[in-house]
């Protein structure tokens, strides 16, 4: 007996196929399997990637809910006070206005420092700080050696303004204020409006 195994009958043709109608059929049937394997994995890829966005939605970008607790800078100047020459300047702002930072230091030329990072209404940056005992060539430091643009009288107190948010990359130093008051030196610095600066500039204790 034979093991050949007979041609395949194809009902719309009533007829057994030919070698050649065979090979089509093959040739079809591997093309369409093809083509299913790669919606496929198209489908699977496209699944994964909207994975990976859910999660970067989820967990990373979502944020905790919690905001960061503000910094008392009031009774940081007040425990620092007794080890320091000047009277420690501690600006009274209204309701919008928090401290996210509040540090005594001592640089490397000997100079104490009192500064305080605030956040305005707007929620821009101010800088403040306070050179004890400091002169215009700490102030300049402060400042980058940035060259003033221009002068303001703000509550009947000088201020040299340092306006440079039109330049590439200002930072922290878009726009400026610097004063000298008694044997201290005054510098504000951040990327708020010029409202809010001079809100801050009158909230100033000069001592």
């Amino acid at each position: 007996m034979s093991d050949t195994k007979p041609p395949r009958v194809v009902a719309e043709l009533g007829r057994p196929e030919t070698p050649e109608e065979t090979a089509a059929r093959k040739a079809e049937n591997s093309r369409k399997h093809r083509a299913n394997q790669t919606l496929i994995n198209l489908v699977l890829a496209t699944l994964a990637s909207l994975a990976i966005v859910l999660f970067l939605v989820l967990v990373v970008v979502r944020p905790n809910g919690t905001p960061p607790k503000p910094i008392d800078y009031k009774a940081i100047a007040s425990q620092s006070q007794p080890t320091i020459d000047s009277k420690l300047a501690v600006p009274v702002l209204p309701k919008g206005w928090s401290a996210n930072s509040a540090t005594i230091d001592t640089g490397a030329d000997g100079i104490q420092t009192w500064s305080i990072g605030f956040l305005t209404p707007s929620g821009q940056y101010i800088g403040f700080v306070q050179g004890i005992k400091a002169d215009r060539t700490w102030i300049s430091g402060q400042l980058q050696q940035a060259q003033s643009t221009g002068k303001t009288t703000i509550s009947g107190v000088d201020w040299s303004v340092y306006n440079h948010r039109t330049a590439s990359d200002p930072g922290n130093y878009a726009y400026s204020l610097s004063t000298v008051a008694g044997a201290d030196s005054y510098v504000l610095h951040g990327t708020a409006t010029t409202k809010e600066f001079q809100a801050l500039a009158t909230a100033v204790d000069h001592g």
